[in-house]
């Protein structure tokens, strides 16, 4: 019964719920849906979803940093929790992946994708205004060229820092099985 009062069991299933959530959403539900919905289902799926998502993507590798587990070595025990991760040994293998997930996971939830929701609901506005759709063939006026272009590096900025946060979750992994070995 101690392990219940162990940090390792809960780092280690938040671990796997913030892999799993960021490889599900960026490599398969994201992907599946916008091969299957039609695009303004698909937008209210996804501005549904990002926030959660971001939030998780946030809030997981805090929870990481707060159950860091001990290490028992042959001189004693390492620290656990912030101060382990704060170990300068620690600092590249864990503090800079799980500061990485929580900055990627921070942008897209307070910056970037408020940003997209926003350039979306101009970009419907547009539509309205021109009686065309973003996503019609050109040619569009140049307000839906600028939007578009606008939604387009909002989209990869968040993209990017999604796949980043992904490399460092997976990064952290390798490292959590070194420690299992």
């Amino acid at each position: 019964m101690s392990i219940i009062y162990s940090a390792a069991p809960y780092h280690i299933i938040s671990y796997g719920i913030l892999l799993g959530a960021e490889t599900f959403q960026s490599f398969i539900g994201g992907i599946v849906a916008f091969r299957n919905l039609p695009r303004p289902q698909f937008a209210t799926l996804q501005s549904a979803i990002f926030p959660i998502y971001f939030s998780l993507q946030t809030a997981l590798p805090v929870i990481l940093a707060l159950t860091f587990p001990a290490e028992r070595t042959a001189i004693g025990t390492t620290s656990s929790s912030f101060s382990g991760v704060l170990e300068p040994t620690n600092r590249l293998h864990v503090l800079t992946p799980l500061l990485t997930i929580f900055l990627g996971g921070l942008l897209n939830a307070a910056f970037v994708g408020p940003a997209t929701t926003k350039t979306m609901r101009e970009r419907k506005h547009q539509e309205t205004k021109d009686g065309k759709k973003s996503h019609d063939p050109p040619p569009h006026s140049k307000e839906m060229q600028a939007l578009n272009a606008k939604f387009g590096r909002l989209h990869g900025i968040s993209s990017l820092a999604n796949l980043t946060a992904w490399i460092a979750t997976v990064w952290y992994g390798f490292y959590l099985a070194d420690r299992l070995s």
